[in-house]
C-alpha cells in the first residue's frame, strides 16, 4: 500500500513537471531589475575587484570595534563569546591572522554580516576601519596602516597558501603551478 501511494505522488510531480516544461514560460517569480539587484551585489573576490570606494584606519577601527563589536568578540578579540578575531599565526584556531586566505574575504564578510545584530549596516568606510584594526591586531600590518581598495588587495595574508580557490581561472592556475 505504501509502495502504491509512493508511486502515485511520483506520477503526479512528474505530470506536473511535464506541465510546466510544456510552457514557454511557467510565469514562477518576477524579473528583477538592475536597480533592485545593486544592493544585493556586493560580491568581493580575493584579488580584491569589487571593492568599493572608502578607507578607513586602524585608530579609527579601533574605536567603531570598541563600539559595535566587543559585545561579541571581546576586548582583545581573542575571548568571544564568538568567533575569535585575533590570534598569532601558530596558533590553532580560525581566526583572521591564522587562518583567513584573504583581506578582501575579511572586508566582504563584516560588510555583509556585522554587527551580528544589525548586518549591512556599517559604511564601506567603517568596514575599511574595522578591517584595517583587525588585521593590524593580527600582526598583518602596521598600526599606521590605512586601507583602501588597493591598500588591501595588496596584503598578504599568512595562509593565502592554505586555500586553493574552488574556481580556477586559467590565471590562477598557471599562478599555483609556479
Amino acid at each position: 500500500m505504501y509502495t502504491l501511494k509512493r508511486l502515485l505522488v511520483v506520477l503526479a510531480m512528474c505530470c506536473f513537471m511535464n506541465t510546466l516544461l510544456a510552457q514557454e514560460n511557467p510565469e514562477l517569480g518576477t524579473t528583477i531589475s538592475e536597480e533592485d539587484l545593486a544592493p544585493w551585489d556586493i560580491s568581493i573576490q580575493p584579488n580584491g575587484s569589487g571593492l568599493p570606494p572608502g578607507s578607513g584606519s586602524v585608530s579609527d577601527g579601533e574605536v567603531i570595534y570598541q563600539q559595535k563589536c566587543i559585545a561579541c568578540h571581546g576586548v582583545e578579540g581573542t575571548e568571544g563569546p564568538y568567533d575569535v578575531l585575533v590570534s598569532n599565526q601558530l596558533q590553532q584556531v580560525r581566526a583572521i591572522g591564522s587562518y583567513w586566505p584573504y583581506a578582501s574575504t575579511v572586508f566582504d564578510y563584516i560588510r555583509r554580516a556585522m554587527p551580528f545584530n544589525l548586518p549591512q549596516s556599517l559604511t564601506d568606510d567603517e568596514v575599511y576601519a574595522v578591517t584595517a584594526y583587525l588585521l593590524y591586531r593580527n600582526g598583518i600590518i602596521s598600526e599606521d596602516s590605512i586601507m583602501t581598495a588597493n591598500s588591501l588587495a595588496n596584503v598578504e595574508m599568512p595562509n593565502e597558501s592554505g586555500f586553493d580557490l574552488a574556481y580556477p581561472t586559467e590565471k590562477s592556475m598557471e599562478e599555483m603551478s609556479e
